[in-house]
């Protein structure tokens, strides 16, 4: 890894106006900075140990196991249940009410007393309760075809088919991860000061990598169940091939409007580390060889990418041919020059699509550990620090703010049914978000406040009559229904990556863009889009299992 040289020259941060764009947003690739990758680093570093105490799973596949992640000062373990799934229950929706497996991860090691109370609650997910010994509860269900294949296959002493792992990628997929306090876990604050804790979701992407160990352990031991002596054990690197599959929908749309300023720490870190690239003098051999081989992986992970959706097909032909061109302009000496980086961005936004631009702005980062993962401590933030409302501030400082922060709102005309085609709202039967057609479908009065651009432009008319030496808290007094959007504006103000700068109940509006910059940010890939509203990725391919950590790289996988 390169040292932090000093930069020739200070690279601004790309506009907000520019990155916080629902088409570039969903383009997003995973980087360095991704909670996946930044998790297994940290468990390297701090030299974490794993083991799998309890293994009593019978012959039809059915009982539970217990996976330890032993740290320095602390210990936790997944907790998994596998279940005798009839195939006509199983279902990937958020209304199914059984799966193949549930998880939940423990602080500490259960005791039996521990294990006979998850037994009870946890597969029964929302139906059950679990406790604040509890950091995430979560369910998975098998790739059913591939699933058996490979069962078959190792039964019989054979490896599984190359090309089958390839096109699937995962043995399970999850279909929910929950945590921060969600039907009885431990709260956010309770993790936010423990060291590997505190970045986001760490706890919940502990508990993904160990339910991959979980589906792999799972499926030879269903083998051995099949063929006895003869089964084999998939070969190490063809393992590392199957990550944990997952089916993500609505319920995680809102969450990245609803947390303006944690939005914009992980932007901003992104950000700041794209910036931090940019600014250097020149591009050492050692970069260059890491680089080359970070552009070989990806055109390999874009040739093997596949999609049937109609919006991801032509940004996989884009993001191929995109490739194809970076690597001819490397080839052509464009990282001979000065401030190589930057003026490979630079082409890149001239030249690329926006699959290819994102994807070169997380490729130039993994060179440089050294220079950028110090910005993972910043990704965490104390929302609470700007929920309490500046009453002292005056109606022409905050309408500075909108002309300043939001003048992307105030120029949408929300007038056209198209412009206000849809409303968001949280389901009674599940209480998770769902999105309506307002003018097709009843309901509009239930609209959760994620009309942001909406909700600006009726602020604003508000405040053109207020004279501008009003204080806030006097105009509040007498229009209490807009105090959720001046917080969003007082938010603003210092975080200028807090807003999605699009229309969020536009007749175009794309679920899936927000979508996949979260995910992103956790470390997905192989996007693949089932409708406008939800998408199927693949977690930890390639990477490590808790037996190999001890001699894996670092971060050597993504």
């Amino acid at each position: 890894m390169d040292t932090r040289p000093d930069p020739i020259t200070i690279v601004p941060l790309r506009n907000p106006s520019e990155v916080m764009r629902l088409a570039r947003m969903g383009s997003a690739h995973q980087n360095r900075l991704s909670f996946m990758r930044s998790l297994l680093r940290s468990l390297k570093r701090e030299n974490w140990c794993f083991d799998r105490p309890v293994w009593q799973v019978d012959a039809q596949g059915v009982g539970h196991a217990v996976y330890r992640a032993i740290g320095p000062r602390r210990t936790y373990s997944l907790v998994a249940f596998a279940h005798d799934l009839p195939d006509h229950m199983r279902s990937d929706r958020v209304i199914a009410t059984a799966w193949d497996a549930t998880f939940a991860l423990f602080d500490g090691t259960p005791d039996a007393d521990d294990i006979a109370r998850l037994s009870r609650n946890v597969p029964k997910q929302e139906a059950g309760r679990i406790s604040d010994r509890e950091l995430s509860l979560s369910r998975a269900n098998r790739s059913v075809r591939l699933w058996a294949h490979v069962v078959d296959r190792l039964a019989e002493g054979a490896q599984p088919d190359a090309e089958q792992i390839e096109s699937v990628g995962y043995l399970m997929r999850t279909t929910a991860v929950y945590g921060s306090g969600k039907f009885g876990a431990a709260d956010r604050a309770v993790l936010a000061e423990r060291t590997i804790m505190s970045a986001p979701f760490h706890a919940e992407m502990l508990a993904v990598w160990l339910i991959r160990s979980f589906s792999l352990d799972l499926v030879e031991h269903m083998a051995r169940m099949k063929g006895g002596d003869r089964a084999a054990r998939i070969d190490p690197p063809l393992r590392r091939r199957l990550g944990i599959g997952n089916s993500t929908g609505l319920g995680m749309a809102p969450f990245l409007v609803n947390h303006p300023a944690l939005l914009n720490a992980w932007m901003t870190a992104r950000e700041t580390a794209i910036a931090r690239v940019r600014a250097l003098p020149d591009a050492t051999p050692q970069s260059r060889a890491v680089f080359l081989n970070r552009l070989a992986r990806a055109r390999e992970n874009a040739a093997g990418w596949r999609s049937e959706h109609p919006v991801q097909i032509p940004k996989l032909d884009h993001l191929r041919a995109d490739l194809d061109r970076l690597t001819a302009h490397i080839d052509a000496g464009v990282l001979d020059q000065v401030a190589p980086w930057d003026a490979l961005v630079r082409w890149s936004e001239t030249t690329l699509s926006m699959e290819g631009q994102e994807q070169l702005v997380a490729l130039i980062l993994e060179p440089y550990g050294d220079l950028v993962d110090d910005l993972i401590s910043t990704m965490a933030t104390d929302e609470t620090a700007c929920f309490r409302i500046d009453g002292t501030m005056s109606v022409d400082a905050l309408r500075r703010i909108i002309a300043d922060a939001y003048d992307w709102a105030t120029r949408i005309d929300h007038g056209p049914a198209d412009a206000c085609a849809r409303f968001w709202y949280v389901s009674e039967e599940k209480l998770e978000p769902r999105l309506g057609q307002r003018h097709e479908e009843p309901g509009g009065e239930l609209e959760e406040p994620l009309d942001i651009s909406r909700a600006l432009c009726a602020l604003d008319v508000a405040l053109s009559g207020e004279a501008g030496e009003t204080l806030l808290a006097d105009f509040l007094l007498r229009c209490p229904e807009y105090r959720h959007t001046v917080r969003r504006v007082q938010i603003a103000a210092s975080r200028p990556y807090s807003e999605i700068r699009e229309n969020l109940i536009d007749a175009t509006m794309l679920p899936i863009d927000i979508l996949r910059c979260k995910l992103a940010f956790f470390g997905a890939n192989r996007f693949d889009p089932r409708s406008d509203r939800w998408v199927r990725i693949c977690l930890y391919r390639n990477a490590p299992f808790p037996d190999e950590m001890a001699d894996a790289p670092e971060d050597d996988w993504a």
